[in-house]
């Protein structure tokens, strides 16, 4: 459950930037407030639906990948990545407030923006997720008296479900953090 919320958030905050850069560099989308809750709408979609949309259009294009070219199959998977961006933004658009004008501006130019936001978000996801798990941690602890999580798994004692933990919460630690863990 923790890993979800984490990556929902470090996600719903991403794409709440990519929103209102999209909507403050396109002349032809307004996004204003409606960036709160678009920014639901495309991350959730990004978590759930983009991977299935692409999974499903690849299964189709696979039954005529033998009859394409190196360079002709480059293309039909470009063209699905941005099918799927498309189908993302067009939701988006449907689902909320936000304006487009234009099917340059509107409909080609922000799910162009959406890839490249992607490939950023692929680059640095596991640097954010820790941040945002770190400081999920730490609220967490708060709240529950003062106890932090790697407190918890260093007391534990050493069962296979402890180990687990372990191996689990070094995931997101950089090197000196996983070496003072392995000092507790």
């Amino acid at each position: 459950m923790r890993a979800w919320i984490v990556r929902f958030a470090s996600l719903y905050i991403f794409d709440l930037v990519v929103l209102l850069l999209i909507g403050w560099l396109t002349p032809g989308v307004s996004v204003g407030w409606a960036a709160f809750w678009a920014a639901v709408i495309l991350t959730a979609a990004t978590i759930w639906l983009k991977p299935l949309i692409h999974r499903w259009f690849r299964g189709m294009a696979a039954k005529s990948q033998n009859r394409r070219t190196k360079i002709g199959e480059k293309l039909v998977q470009y063209g699905l990545v941005f099918v799927v961006a498309l189908i993302v933004w067009v939701l988006v658009v449907v689902l909320t407030r936000v304006n487009v004008s234009g099917w340059f501006w509107g409909y080609v130019l922000p799910p162009v923006a959406l890839l490249i936001a992607w490939a950023i978000y692929d680059l640095i996801d596991d640097r954010i997720e820790a941040r945002a798990g770190a400081l999920y941690d730490s609220a967490t602890a708060r709240v529950r008296g003062g106890r932090s999580t790697v407190d918890a798994v260093a007391q534990a004692p050493d069962s296979p479900a402890a180990s687990a933990g372990r191996r689990e919460l070094k995931d997101g630690l950089t090197d000196e953090q996983r070496r003072m863990l392995d000092e507790l």
